[in-house]
């Protein structure tokens, strides 16, 4: 049975893609808790771009990384699968997720070993067993809020693209792929600040952190787009890329068959 499974082209093709997109959300979702500057890395100065009043530069959460290349996947499967095959996806991203951060909890609390501890203190780590639980045990809001802002985010891409495509037909890859991209990544951006940094801590704030007011809300937010936006029309041609890649791989007339099925389904 197994044999039939992967000789068959486009479940093995849904099977690699589904792959990349379960692998990149949740590494997206790991190396996220790591704030760096984007200026400082291309070895540039603060933009300090003045929103609402207030200097603002390019600091953001290393999970930016990878989202880019999670809502490509969802164009991508959304093209030859339909509205379907992204639910499905994104909400058994979401599950995995929600997993993951179970197991990482779990493992925060065992006990660790002596030597454990101790083992890293020539490399500047003090204490390991803290070090560990800093980086996987994420604050369960900010968990929260990325995984809302998640699948808020794929169902408003998968929803757009749609009804872009419904407009433009099969022409016109980049507007539909890079168009859905772009709206679904604003609300994205917005509902996990606002989430994670405003509603959640107003409600529930054991760590007495401090209330993110709607001005820094929105500006951080500003910031968090305009990288998104840039990123997502320098990787339109990714898109035709990967797009020649399928097509040779399926073969024409079976790609537009699926294609056409997707937008049925």
């Amino acid at each position: 049975m197994i044999t039939n499974i992967l000789k068959d082209k486009p479940t093995r093709l849904f099977i690699i893609l589904s792959g990349f997109f379960v692998a990149n959300a949740l590494i997206a979702e790991i190396i996220g808790v790591k704030i760096f500057s984007l200026e400082a890395t291309l070895g540039m100065q603060p933009a300090s771009l003045m929103i609402l009043g207030d200097p603002y530069s390019f600091n953001m959460t290393a999970g930016v990384l990878l989202w880019p290349v999670v809502f490509i996947m969802t164009d991508i499967i959304n093209e030859y699968y339909g509205m379907k095959g992204v639910r499905f996806l994104s909400y058994m991203t979401v599950g995995l997720i929600i997993f993951a951060f179970l197991i990482f909890f779990c493992a925060i609390q065992l006990s660790p070993a002596a030597f454990f501890v101790t083992m890293k203190q020539k490399s500047g780590v003090p204490d390991m067993d803290a070090a560990y639980a800093q980086i996987l045990g994420q604050s369960s809001y900010i968990i929260i809020a990325s995984v809302l802002a998640f699948l808020i985010g794929q169902l408003v891409d998968v929803f757009t693209f749609h009804k872009i495509k419904k407009v433009t037909g099969e022409k016109k890859i980049w507007l539909r792929a890079t168009g859905s991209t772009l709206i679904s990544q604003l609300i994205d951006s917005f509902v996990v600040l606002f989430v994670a940094f405003r509603l959640a801590p107003s409600i529930y704030n054991p760590d007495g952190n401090e209330v993110w007011s709607m001005g820094l809300v929105l500006s951080v937010c500003i910031i968090n787009y305009i990288y998104k936006f840039t990123v997502a029309i320098v990787l339109t041609p990714v898109i035709y890329w990967i797009h020649g890649i399928i097509e040779r791989y399926l073969g024409h007339e079976k790609a537009t068959e699926m294609r056409q099925a997707a937008m049925n389904r």
